[in-house]
């Protein structure tokens, strides 16, 4: 197999695993975050074969086809807005200062966070979370930044199994 044939057909299967997890996770009222962030996941071998710019071609047709085809707006957008995080992981990791690296990832989390939720609620008019209290709405927020800086360590870590683990069972003569 050629080797442009091969990237373009991994990209393809990957992507239509991803929408097929973002799907579900519309069906499913308890997947709306565990969708997303699997599908983020399930995109992490392009980027660790074939670089950055296939991984975000990969995402922009995921995101776009979630945007059509997903039922449910908020997963659609949760996968819009912090699906591309596993894109710039690489920058942010390369960044020496560990205070430096943590801002940068609340600055991201917080940053889709808002754009996610503003277009729900006052765009797309759906929820009710701005009728809820403020102390509510904070204690949300930070379990949601404390979920993101777990996804970044997991997303990590698949990274690393990817390729000492699995890349070797799925591209074993290269």
């Amino acid at each position: 197999m050629r080797p442009e044939s091969r990237r373009m057909a991994l990209c393809g299967v990957l992507c239509a695993l991803a929408e097929v997890l973002l799907l579900l996770g519309g069906i499913l009222p308890l997947a709306t975050y565990c969708a997303p962030m699997l599908a983020m996941a399930v995109l992490l071998p392009i980027r660790c074969e074939y670089g950055i710019r296939w991984a975000g071609a990969a995402y922009g047709a995921a995101a776009l086809l979630a945007l059509l085809l997903v039922p449910d707006r908020e997963t659609a957008l949760v996968f819009l807005f912090f699906g591309w995080y596993p894109l710039v992981q690489p920058k942010i990791l390369a960044i020496s200062s560990r205070l430096a690296r943590l801002a940068c990832r609340l600055l991201f989390c917080n940053a889709a966070i808002a754009l996610t939720y503003g277009l729900l609620l006052w765009v797309f008019q759906l929820g009710d979370l701005a009728g809820s209290t403020p102390l509510l709405a904070a204690a949300l927020l930070v379990g949601g930044n404390i979920t993101f800086l777990l996804l970044d360590r997991v997303l990590v870590r698949m990274a690393f199994l990817w390729r000492h683990n699995l890349r070797k069972k799925f591209f074993p003569h290269t």
